[in-house]
């Protein structure tokens, strides 16, 4: 059990290296490549956007994002520690539901946010604890 700790931290670049090819094109097993389980989405303002601009749609945008959260369709949300915008983890399986989640709300509608959306799911390496328990 004590080198658990040093194997998990050791595999870390490993995981992220594989979770973030995929299967067929980098080489790497699909069995390393992990369900989706819900999509991080990165909100930023669009070059050119004013605060103004983005300050007249907040309350907006608040209401809306409070009712997806209270529905169970955001799971957790951040702001950028650099003052930049916004991170989403939205409960979807694929990027273009969370996609059309995200044009829902009031920013999107408006124009004035980019989002970058990226798949996540379970930490493969971490199959290697106990292999026969994931057969």
């Amino acid at each position: 059990m004590k080198f658990m700790i040093p194997f998990l931290i050791a595999m870390l670049p490993v995981a992220s290296v594989a979770q973030s090819q995929s299967g067929a094109a980098s080489g790497v097993p699909s069995v390393a490549i992990p369900k989706t389980t819900e999509v991080l989405v990165i909100q930023t303002p669009k070059q050119g956007v004013t605060a103004q601009q983005v300050m007249a749609v907040i309350p907006a945008e608040i209401r809306a994002t409070v009712k997806l959260y209270v529905d169970g369709k955001i799971r957790q949300w951040y702001s950028r520690g650099d003052g930049k915008g916004v991170i989403f983890l939205v409960d979807a399986k694929t990027e273009d539901e969370a996609r059309a989640l995200m044009e829902t709300l009031p920013l999107a509608k408006a124009h004035l946010m980019d989002h970058e959306y990226i798949p996540v799911g379970p930490l493969m390496p971490l199959r290697a604890l106990n292999p026969a328990a994931f057969q």
